[in-house]
């Protein structure tokens, strides 16, 4: 039995504002800004590098240059071409991820910072 393998494109799977929407979000959950690149690059291929070059402003040579692995657009470039796109970013507060230490029993401790800001609170409480 002989199997054949083909090169996964991703741009064949983005047939929807929907999936191009899911698609971007988890690229940029990821915080990689070169995989970001690729994806941008997925997607202006499942529209039409042609005419995301058209809708932004830019020459093809240069949306291709921008969108190669590597490149370094700066934040205006990305702009007009999320915008051709007809896609945006939008920002949300990251939840930091508490790490707290043990002691050698394996007991959680606060580091010095944290005890030393919550010290004042108890000071001011137990004098009300």
């Amino acid at each position: 039995m002989n199997v054949t393998f083909t090169t996964f494109d991703a741009a064949e799977y983005l047939d929807s504002d929907e999936a191009i929407a899911a698609y971007l979000n988890e690229v940029i959950e990821s915080g990689d800004p070169d995989l970001l690149l690729s994806a941008l690059s997925d997607i202006a291929r499942a529209r039409g590098m042609a005419k995301v070059a058209e809708d932004s402003g830019l020459g093809r040579e240069s949306l291709y240059k921008a969108l190669r692995p590597g490149a370094k657009p700066g934040f205006v470039t990305v702009s007009k071409i999320m915008e051709a796109l007809g896609v945006r970013m939008k920002v949300k507060v990251k939840v930091p991820t508490k790490k707290a230490k043990s002691d050698s029993s394996g007991k959680k401790i606060l580091s010095r910072k944290a005890s030393a800001k919550s010290a004042p609170a108890a000071k001011r409480r137990s004098a009300a």
